[in-house]
């Protein structure tokens, strides 16, 4: 009702109570429109889920959130999806699309995702709902199989749902500009997705509770195994959330075990045993590039191989003691020569620093010494006719490196003093997938660039002792401490 209309009604002796009546009539209305409308509300005001914002501005065309239950992460998706179809996204250019919402069951797409998208979903803009089972008019109590949305182009998008428990066949055939997973699918049933966006250049995003274990996500996304550029992962926990009250994060977190915690609050891939290096915080430890100083460079650690991979990596020290891993060369099936080359070439592009000789210096597994039938001279001599003169003389005991490396990633205080460049990508992927296995002992799996690494942490702070000469006064020491015990 217009002002113009009530001034009119005033005029005209319209009684009192009755303008009032129609006034209230006037403020439901708008008051209905403001709560039909959520998706104007979504993070904002006062709470902001930072992270959700942090998952809508990437844009890699595989994105992905692992979060524990009531995280956030499913509104991520119903919101992505319900901005795009409506051709509305902040942070992306915008066209009307075709996509599917991929849930395990049709029972789970009813009451998680298809629920989250109706909720966000304005009843104007919808121009039609086809259903697999139900009622139109009672949508949200059935199962849809597709919507169709009017977009601000002035034509319409497609939202489509399938369930996983249909079979990969029932995934064939569509083009799509994306998909989104709601929690993980089958192997078989990603790659088709993936085979649906591939002439539309599409994305697929995923939001997960890594419940399943070590699955294809752990290794295919995760830790991005392939080094796909277009991989990308957030991790989401209740602390995250800014909705959920902090009283009942404490009471729940008390009820439930470790493992528990780790999958269903924090969204943490879990084995059995455990990971090794538990301290690891990506979003802590993993930093980006910078000009380290010329007075910061320490030394290069190499863990040699042939059919296994070469780990080479790169290392500074502050004055501090903070240690930042710089550069690393990673690679298998070569010989010492090209190796040697390929470190050279990283050195030169950090004006690394070198002996009086000339030569760079590098320590390296004591195995280098070791002679094979195919060749007459060991890699340690190798390495020196290639100007790179490596210490054989590293301490190898495995519970000892391991936790001082677990020292250098939280020291007792909860402060890390280990940083690695994110282009260390083969460090930071072996960090992830170290795995505590049977009799206490880590899985010997993918662990070269650890062991170079607990190498070089390991002789910051080993007694020296043993590669030094022992001076007189110390001789002196230990003639007289054997004499007393031999008086005793």
């Amino acid at each position: 009702m217009s002002i113009k209309t009530l001034n009119y009604l005033i005029l005209t002796g319209e009684k009192m109570d009755e303008i009032k009546y129609k006034l209230n009539i006037v403020k439901n209305q708008i008051k209905l429109r403001k709560e039909d409308d959520f998706l104007s509300h979504y993070n904002t005001g006062d709470k902001i889920h930072k992270k959700q914002i942090l998952f809508h501005k990437n844009n890699k065309k595989n994105r992905w959130v692992f979060g524990g239950n009531r995280s956030g992460k499913t509104e991520c998706g119903a919101v992505e999806t319900v901005w795009l179809a409506r051709g509305i996204h902040p942070y992306k250019d915008n066209k009307p699309i075709s996509c599917w919402v991929v849930s395990l069951s049709k029972q789970v797409q009813r009451d998680v995702a298809q629920s989250k998208i109706l909720h966000y979903l304005k009843k104007q803009w919808i121009e039609k709902i086809v259903m697999t089972k139900g009622r139109q008019d009672s949508a949200e109590s059935g199962v849809i199989d597709f919507i169709l949305v009017r977009n601000i182009f002035g034509s319409l998008s497609k939202i489509g749902f399938r369930s996983c428990d249909q079979g990969r066949e029932k995934f064939q055939g569509a083009s799509l500009d994306f998909v989104w997973f709601d929690e993980e699918p089958p192997y078989d049933i990603y790659m088709e997705c993936k085979m649906r966006i591939l002439d539309k250049q599409g994305e697929l995003f995923g939001t997960m509770t890594p419940l399943k274990g070590l699955t294809w996500v752990y290794n295919e996304i995760y830790l991005n195994e392939h080094n796909d550029d277009n991989v990308w992962f957030i991790q989401m926990e209740w602390a995250d959330n800014p909705y959920l009250n902090k009283k009942e994060i404490e009471i729940m977190t008390k009820s439930m075990s470790k493992e528990e915690l780790d999958s269903r609050r924090y969204g943490k891939f879990m084995q059995c045993g455990g990971l090794v290096y538990s301290e690891f915080d990506e979003n802590i430890n993993v930093i980006e590039p910078f000009d380290v100083p010329e007075d910061w460079q320490d030394n290069i650690s190499i863990d040699p191989g042939l059919n296994n991979p070469l780990s080479a990596h790169f290392y500074a020290r502050d004055y501090d003691n903070n240690v930042y891993v710089v550069a690393e060369h990673f690679e298998k099936g070569k010989e010492v020569d090209y190796h040697s080359q390929k470190i050279k070439e990283i050195a030169k592009k950090l004006n690394w620093k070198t002996n009086r000789n000339g030569q760079l210096e590098a320590l390296i597994d004591s195995a280098a010494t070791q002679r094979t039938l195919a060749s007459s001279k060991n890699v340690v001599e190798l390495f020196y006719e290639n100007d790179i003169v490596v210490n054989p003389r590293v301490n190898k005991d495995m519970f000892t490196g391991i936790n001082i490396v677990k020292r250098y990633l939280k020291d007792a205080t909860g402060k890390s003093h280990l940083f690695i460049f994110r282009n260390c990508v083969n460090l930071i992927r072996e960090i992830k997938s170290y795995w505590w296995g049977d009799e206490d002992l880590p899985i010997k799996k993918d662990d070269h660039a650890l062991d170079e690494m607990r190498y070089y942490l390991v002789s910051l702070t080993q007694d020296k002792t043993f590669t030094t000469k022992k001076t007189v006064v110390q001789k002196d020491k230990e003639r007289l401490i054997k004499k007393l015990a031999k008086k005793r």
